[in-house]
């Protein structure tokens, strides 16, 4: 199913001509409100209030650039449920898995989509060779198992951080002279509920841990010992102690998430390629719509 990113789920449309107060390249300060232009498309009037409403579902820079991608949101619909209309289409609504039904306009626009935009399914050649052409997409994520020493911290109190910060230095110093030690120094001054296990973590994934913990650890070979790392939490020294490497998915495992993904991609383009021819045939006027549609197709 195609959904048109024109109500309620907007991201960056095509981007029109400035107003006349904009053709200058001078954008319209922040807070003021451009004129709303009176549009129609085949003579059918964009009601000036509902491009007014529809801005604020289009969060730009400046209420410029938020009104024209409003405009161009409501101009594609217009023209979507004109064709509908005009091929007889009837609408019926579906609800989703939360019970939430959609609009009559809704209905008619993904029944169109359904109709004129046929999306072919991609046959095992196909599906096979995407696979073999991209084999580093389907390997499952690293793991890492890793222990640290944390000098609890918080980052407003300027004094307690410089001495998180000091005490993880000497003791890394320490470290690197007594590697063995780790477990003892861990289980001994680590502000971490891990202490009591010598600072072991575990196997960790990736997005489990902050940023800055992340970076750190990714950046190290086993048995390495990081340099001081500081995060919201305070100040980590960090060891790792195994990388586990990911391992490669087969073809069966990953084979229908190839199929959805080429649908959707070859669904997008024909999408905007039918939005565009159709857009070619309206009588636009009040407004110019430049550059592709096709951001409006998710």
């Amino acid at each position: 199913m195609v959904a048109i990113d024109v109500d309620h789920r907007h991201k960056q449309g095509a981007q029109p001509e400035p107003a006349a107060a904009d053709k200058a390249g001078r954008k319209e300060p922040r807070g003021s409100r451009p004129t709303v232009p009176r549009i129609t498309v085949d003579g059918v009037v964009i009601d000036r209030k509902a491009v007014a409403a529809e801005m604020q579902n289009h969060p730009g820079d400046n209420p410029a650039e938020a009104l024209r991608e409003a405009a161009t949101a409501l101009i594609v619909r217009q023209v979507l449920l004109a064709e509908a209309h005009r091929l007889g289409i009837v609408a019926a609504p579906e609800a989703d898995a939360e019970g939430r039904r959609e609009t009559e306009d809704d209905a008619l626009i993904r029944l169109l989509f359904a109709r004129e935009v046929p999306v072919p399914s991609a046959d095992e050649d196909t599906l096979r060779r995407y696979y073999d052409n991209n084999r580093r997409r389907f390997v499952t994520p690293p793991l890492y198992a890793a222990s640290h020493i944390l000098f609890a911290a918080r980052r407003d109190d300027e004094a307690a951080f410089a001495a998180a910060r000091d005490k993880a230095a000497a003791l890394r110093e320490q470290l690197v002279r007594q590697p063995q030690r780790f477990a003892e120094f861990a289980e001994g001054l680590s502000d971490c509920p891990s202490a009591k296990v010598g600072g072991s973590l575990g196997q960790i994934s990736l997005g489990e841990t902050t940023p800055e913990f992340e970076t750190a650890l990714v950046s190290l070979s086993p048995e390495d010992l990081s340099d001081p790392v500081e995060t919201r939490y305070g100040v980590h020294l960090i060891r790792l102690d195994r990388k586990i490497e990911g391992e490669q998915l087969p073809f069966e495992a990953v084979k229908d998430r190839i199929a959805d993904y080429l649908a959707e991609r070859v669904e997008r383009r024909a999408s905007a390629q039918y939005i565009s021819q159709l857009i070619g045939r309206a009588h636009i006027d009040g407004f110019d719509l430049a550059g592709s549609v096709q951001p409006l197709v998710q």
